[in-house]
């Protein structure tokens, strides 16, 4: 249970990581962004730059979740369910500021992406049948 619940906060840890720190990046290097980054007035290339910059995190956290906890699905899907009970309150408060088909991409995407970024994580599986290695010692 507490490698299970490591995980998720390890995942979640590690979307604040890649947003903070490639949104720190994109603020440093597009000075137009960051030029309207805090009234929040985004051009659409940016508005696209952004759901990259979340759907990056996301596969980061559903990675790094099943790095951990490798055999528990629903620790991997936890981190991008977290996310999605954080994030709705946050984008019905910003719905005016955004276009629809923004905040339905963002959230409806987080926890797919929590779950394709878990499936890159190989899981072997260390319950095998008796028949199945004496076969295999032949």
């Amino acid at each position: 249970m507490a490698k299970k619940s490591f995980g998720v906060v390890a995942g979640l840890a590690m979307w604040i990581t890649v947003v903070t720190v490639v949104g720190a990046i994109m603020r440093r290097s597009w000075p137009a962004y960051a030029s309207v980054a805090d009234a929040m007035t985004f051009t659409l290339p940016m508005l696209i730059a952004r759901l990259l910059i979340g759907a990056l995190a996301t596969l980061a956290a559903g990675l790094v979740t099943a790095m951990i906890a490798p055999r528990s699905m629903l620790a991997r899907l936890m981190p991008g369910a977290l996310l999605l009970v954080g994030f709705i309150p946050v984008h019905i408060m910003l719905w005016d500021k955004f276009p629809p088909w923004y905040h339905l991409t963002f959230l409806l995407s987080l926890v797919p992406l929590t779950y394709l970024g878990g499936r890159f994580v190989r899981v072997e599986s260390v319950i095998v049948p008796r028949a199945v290695l004496a076969q295999t010692a032949r």
